[in-house]
């Protein structure tokens, strides 16, 4: 069962300052948007200096203002930090890179004392070396949660950052070397490699946006265009490393690209999550194709003229490093056809790989199969981004009671599965309990409390078998026991196989039935009040099973619903009726036929089917009634009366049928298409006894007329009950006081029979 509730108005007021639902379904955490504003004026003014001139190297305004729009990235990212509450490692690891690249250049700045530039190596480059790492780990948080994921894909970005350094290696050597006189091989190398480290982080952005499967945040574009920014100055640097002077346009790669990082930390923040699955991406062998070939191009260009040795070092290595990521894949490959996408456990294949080992002999366990008690209505009501959200704080409850030793898994839908190594009865039977207890407090989705229950099916091993597909069938069988009888948990019995194998051979049977045409109607004559005409019958079907002989519609419809045979059921049943109302036509007996419809029926093309039905026999609209419970009609209102409205409006009779049984409301009544109300046969039957009955009949019959509906009571079995009615002005009635349902060829005779006025009578409404 599961229960909506709105949260209390004084947590969750419902006015401009609601909290935001941010994309994980929790609130979107509210954080000072002044910090971002400072940090984009004073860059804004930055870049205007820039703009107006070339900065002097002592020039204070422009130096100090580079200096200031880094603090402002620092605040922002500080606020950011502390809004979060430590809860996304991401955006404390970004965080903690913007702040000391700042620190570095502060540093800078402070021991400048009048110089144009430091030298090439100094104590800065300390901080500035820190900032790749914490930078890297940022990127690495992102995709920590999907397993075997990370090293793919951080191997696939050293890849392309390889390449990449090949190819700059190849076309910035001869400059290099021109410039190398006044610098040691030391500080050159230094130099080089910040421009490969800007490569392996954009190598490993590159790698995330390929992967198909992530997404870095709202923000994205900023943190691609920073470390961009990053590169092309550190390149920059290191082509004119003599010429460098503080507060050259240099320093606006850096400057920017640090703003820009935090901006999209803030981003982050604020959108409550990094990890996002999606279906957009380029391939993921997009980036190591594209480095590969780099590679191989710059080998060949080697081998025709001379280019630098650090070149075509780097271009092997990649060569040879991109053989390594096939390896990887294939185990990616193997963890995310074992792994649910949704809530990261493993679904049911990677529930049977880890079966394997554990079951046989005389190792005991049990294995439970969860199933959420009436889930759908959870994605009817608030939509299936509510219910993935649901899943996944489920999965995470469920995961609670659990050890390290035992399985927990998803198998689809709203199904679970958990495998507990070495218990007993007793233990199994207690975690079972404690697994529903997890469900007793609501869980909150948004703004939404949603209280669920779950049925869970228990099968032991050896009790139950060691075969992990055998075992599998038990759970399942035990499963559907407790929804059924609505116990929470039970634990599977050979009583239940015999159930279960029953049922599989009543289905293949009812299979069996449909093909070979084992199904017949009859009809139940309703008989017009007023002046006691019959001028329509309901068709009610029967299925003369060949072992057991006639079986009604109870015994053997919920199993057809179930086994999603009803539209193929209620097609046999719409054709049949109306075949035999043009027969009874063509004889002169001018009656219509109600037919009854299941929930799974009610689709959009359902009326252009019953109207091409009518058409093919001839007969007109009005010579058809189609029944639909109420609670079918509830299911989903806003399409049902779509749809019944287009059948009222070819001249299709509706009827709600056992009406007063579901849960509607007489603001749905008023909105629903419909001719006429089906009173439930509990409702007449009671009239005998209790007149409070009558009384609540009598006033159904007075709310429907003032609507324009007129009502027909089935299950009218005595002279008191049809009396009754007629005073309350009942329009029709139905039941074995008149006549049990009876075989098309003794309709015709018993309407002879019952009443004078037959043949020629106009149909009703």
């Amino acid at each position: 069962m599961i229960r909506f509730l709105i949260l209390e108005e004084r947590k969750y007021p419902v006015s401009a300052d609601a909290p935001e639902i941010g994309r994980d379904g929790a609130p979107r955490v509210r954080i000072s948007r002044v910090p971002v504003i400072a940090a984009l004026v004073v860059a804004a003014l930055y870049v205007v200096s820039l703009l107006l001139g070339d900065l002097a190297p002592f020039d204070v305004v422009g130096v100090w203002l580079g200096i200031t729009a880094e603090l402002a990235a620092v605040a922002v990212c500080v606020v950011a930090v502390l809004a979060r509450c430590r809860s996304q490692w991401q955006v404390g690891l970004g965080a903690a890179a913007v702040a000391v690249y700042t620190a570095g250049d502060a540093f800078y700045l402070l021991v400048l004392q009048g110089q144009h530039s430091l030298a090439v190596v100094s104590a800065a480059d300390v901080a500035y070396f820190a900032f790749y790492p914490l930078m890297l780990g940022t990127l690495v948080m992102t995709v920590r949660k999907l397993r075997g994921l990370t090293w793919p894909l951080l191997l696939d970005s050293l890849v392309g950052a390889l390449a990449a350094a090949s190819v700059m290696a190849m076309l910035l050597a001869p400059v290099l070397q021109a410039g190398a006189g006044s610098s040691t091989t030391f500080e050159m190398v230094v130099v080089v490699v910040y421009p490969l480290l800007d490569l392996l982080l954009i190598s490993t952005i590159g790698g995330l946006m390929t992967s198909r499967g992530l997404d870095l945040g709202p923000r994205w574009p900023l943190l691609v265009a920073g470390l961009m920014l990053f590169a092309a100055a550190d390149i920059a640097y290191a082509l004119g490393t003599n010429g460098y002077s503080a507060g050259s346009v240099i320093d606006a790669g850096w400057i920017l690209g640090i703003v820009a990082i935090a901006l999209w930390i803030d981003g982050v923040a604020r959108a409550g999550t990094v990890l996002r699955h999606h279906d957009r991406g380029l391939p993921a062998v997009t980036m190591l194709m594209v480095a590969t070939g780099s590679a191989v191009s710059v080998l060949l260009i080697g081998c025709q003229v001379p280019i630098a040795p650090l070149a075509q070092v780097l271009a092997a290595l990649t060569v040879l490093l991109a053989a390594a990521p096939l390896l990887f894949r294939n185990r990616l490959l193997a963890a995310l056809a074992t792994t649910d996408d949704l809530t990261g456990l493993p679904n049911r294949r990677g529930l049977v790989r880890d079966l394997g080992g554990r079951l046989g002999g005389q190792r005991s366990g049990a294995l439970f199969f969860l199933d959420l008690d009436r889930f759908k209505d959870v994605n009817d009501a608030l939509g299936h981004d509510v219910g993935d959200a649901l899943l996944v704080e489920v999965g995470e409850r469920f995961a609670r009671p659990l050890t390290p030793n035992d399985l927990l898994a998803r198998l689809g839908g709203d199904e679970f599965a958990v495998f507990l190594d070495g218990v007993t009865r007793e233990e199994a039977l207690k975690v079972a309990r404690r697994l529903e207890a997890e469900l007793l407090e609501p869980v909150r989705i948004g703004t939404a409390a949603l209280t669920i229950r779950v049925s869970i099916g228990i099968a032991l091993t050896p009790e139950n078998g060691t075969d992990i597909q055998l075992l599998m069938r038990k759970a399942d069988i035990a499963m559907f026991r407790a929804k059924s009888e609505r116990s929470g948990h039970h634990l599977y019995s050979s009583l239940d196989d015999d159930g279960g194998a029953r049922k599989l051979r009543t289905l293949q049977e009812l299979r069996t039935a449909l093909a070979e045409g084992q199904f017949e109607l009859h009809y139940q004559p309703k008989v017009h009040l007023p002046d006691d005409a019959v001028t329509s019958v309901e068709a009610l079907i029967r299925w003369n099973h060949p072992v057991i002989g006639q079986l009604p519609p109870t015994s053997f419809l919920p199993l057809a619903e179930e086994a999603g045979l009803m539209p193929e059921l209620s097609t046999l049943v719409l054709e049949a009726a109306v075949h035999q109302v043009s027969r009874w036509r063509a004889d002169g007996l001018t009656i219509s036929v109600a037919v009854n419809l299941s929930g799974s029926c009610i689709q959009p093309g359902l009326p252009r089917q019953v109207r091409t039905l009518l058409e093919r026999h001839h007969m007109p609209a009005g010579c058809l009634t189609l029944e639909i419970t109420e609670d079918m009609l509830m299911a989903d209102p806003a399409r049902s009366a779509k749809i019944l409205a287009r059948l009222r409006a070819d001249g299709i009779q509706v009827s709600i049928d056992d009406f007063g049984t579901g849960y509607s409301s007489l603001a749905y009544l008023r909105d629903l298409p419909a001719d006429e109300l089906k009173l439930d046969r509990s409702f007449i039957t009671a009239m005998r006894s209790d007149r409070r009955a009558g009384g609540l009949v009598g006033s159904i019959i007075d709310l429907a007329h003032s609507l324009d509906l007129r009502v027909v009571a089935e299950g009218v079995d005595n002279e008191e009950t049809l009396v009754e009615l007629r005073a309350l002005g009942c329009d029709l009635a139905q039941g074995f006081h008149f006549a049990r349902p009876l075989p098309a060829a003794e309709v015709a005779p018993w309407i002879t029979r019952h009443s004078p006025v037959v043949s020629g009578s106009a149909l009703l409404g």
